[in-house]
């Protein structure tokens, strides 16, 4: 029997099995047909401290992956299909296997939705984004696209005219989702435009994004329009779809811990990272988490006797 399982390969998944790995649990981490997290359409990542100079996603988990397997980590790759309570802890699914555990961190992260465009995937990283305190910084005096009427929306374009030449909030309804304060907030901002109700039809440019294409929802117009960045803003999925029979989670999915730990509903199961954090979505933030609940798993099974 494993004493810890670690489900994803974020940055919260990562840390965890570091500080697990540190702590002579031998962690059996299971990377999933994606391993990485999203961080790896991230092209330049400026903002994780350490790293003074821009960095690849893709480098900054080889780095963290590299760290684990140095104290002593497993990695699996595949996807877990199912989770269920066994005997003395829990029996996770990875195709034909079982595998027994004492503890399971859960670290599959949230998903940004994206747009129903093929286009979209094209230029994501490239213009794309789904994070503008991620991304913001890389459009200095550019035009940029927000995509969103909810309260992301607002809050991430009046950050992004920190430093962007202007801002458009492209919304497919003629209202709006978000709080009247977060609207007032951007409506009083000189930067920011409105194209209520457009949607984005098609984004273009060769290498990266130089515009888009608009539909006026009540009069079928077409038009197109300059720009340097879209930030799609509609809201994030959690990855929890496999454990909201065996955890607690709130209206959106996300799974709910105990407030100042990793601790979920469920004993010896843990969540750390994006799949349980609806508001900061940094990396930074789930690398902490990612801590918190190796040692809050490593501190379970000393009490319940390893």
């Amino acid at each position: 029997m494993e004493k810890v399982v670690i489900i994803g390969t974020g940055p919260a998944g990562l840390s965890a099995a570091i500080y697990a790995a540190r702590a002579e649990l031998n962690p059996l981490v299971i990377e999933g047909s994606i391993p990485g997290g999203q961080l790896m359409v991230s092209h330049a990542i400026e903002n994780y401290p350490g790293f003074p100079e821009a960095i690849s996603g893709v480098e900054l988990m080889e780095l963290f992956k590299r760290q684990a397997e140095r104290f002593g980590a497993g990695f699996l790759t595949g996807d877990i299909t199912a989770l269920h309570p066994g005997d003395g802890g829990y029996v996770l699914t990875r195709g034909s296997e079982k595998i027994d555990t004492r503890t399971v961190i859960i670290a599959t992260g949230a998903q940004a939705r994206r747009l129903p465009i093929p286009s979209e995937s094209k230029f994501y990283g490239k213009g794309v984004s789904g994070c503008a305190t991620c991304d913001g910084a890389f459009f200095h005096d550019r035009d940029v696209i927000v995509v969103g009427g909810g309260n992301t929306a607002m809050e991430d374009a009046v950050f992004l005219t920190r430093f962007a030449s202007s801002v458009t909030i492209v919304h497919r309804r003629n209202y709006l989702r978000a709080a009247p304060v977060e609207v007032k907030k951007a409506k009083e901002n000189p930067k920011i435009k409105w194209m209520i109700p457009w949607t984005v039809e098609e984004i273009s440019g060769n290498d990266v994004v130089t515009g888009a294409t608009l539909k006026n929802q009540e009069t079928g117009e077409m038009r197109d329009v300059t720009c340097d960045g879209i930030f799609v803003a509609i809201g994030h999925d959690p990855e929890t779809n496999l454990f909201r029979k065996v955890v607690d989670c709130d209206e959106y999915g996300f799974i709910k811990v105990q407030a100042g730990s990793s601790h979920t509903s469920a004993p010896g199961i843990f969540a750390c990272g994006d799949v349980c954090d609806p508001a900061y979505k940094q990396a930074a933030v789930a690398a902490g988490r990612g801590c918190m609940a190796a040692l809050d798993a490593q501190k379970y099974l000393e009490v319940t006797g390893y």
